[in-house]
């Protein structure tokens, strides 16, 4: 088994435990008026590399009139490279505010601000009825916990990609594995939503 399947929850576990944000584990504890978007934080963050957003964005196929939503988009990555690549509407859904100043800087400095925006919200709560193409980078029972919205919001033929995580039972329809840089291998799953029957 790779050694970096353990490595996020792990974070996760310790991330739990002691009840703090990645920020704390550098030694900066969290405002009080925080407090409450720290309690809604139900998965660590971890960035995603270039290599791997682009290689979702690219299974996702990607193309002009696609609504792009990231869930847990962290520093906007993977919604400014979708605007700036690929010329589409992208929306990121981020509950960490240090994480949606840093996305801010971002979008701005790829000059993508007029197609790219980021809004604070439990990714739990995301109608996702408006997103032809979704990606994520969550934990196992994070995505079980979505699947019945992704079933019942999503259009027919929209796009579904999950970063290391399946959707227990549900067969991908692409699966692929990327090295990063540092030589780490992630493994993509990419599933598209069936007409309702």
């Amino acid at each position: 088994m790779k050694k970096r399947q353990f490595l996020l929850p792990l974070a996760l576990v310790v991330f739990v435990a002691a009840g703090l944000s990645l920020s704390s584990h550098h030694g900066i504890l969290p405002p009080a008026h925080a407090q409450d978007d720290e309690s809604k934080k139900i998965v660590p963050y971890v960035p995603t590399p270039q290599e791997v957003v682009d290689k979702m964005l690219d299974m996702a196929q990607v193309k002009k009139g696609d609504v792009v939503y990231d869930l847990g988009s962290g520093d906007g990555r993977i919604v400014v490279t979708a605007a700036r690549k690929y010329g589409v509407k992208a929306i990121g859904y981020e509950i960490d505010p240090q994480r949606i100043e840093e996305s801010q800087k971002n979008i701005k400095k790829a000059g993508v601000e007029r197609l790219v925006e980021i809004r604070q919200q439990d990714i739990r709560t995301v109608d996702l009825s408006g997103a032809s193409v979704l990606t994520m980078y969550l934990l196992p029972e994070v995505n079980m916990m979505l699947r019945p919205n992704i079933w019942s919001q999503m259009k027919a033929g929209s796009r579904v990609v999950s970063h290391d995580f399946d959707m227990g039972d549900w067969k991908p329809v692409r699966t692929e594995h990327v090295k990063d840089s540092s030589g780490w291998e992630h493994t993509l799953y990419l599933w598209r939503v069936e007409t309702k029957k």
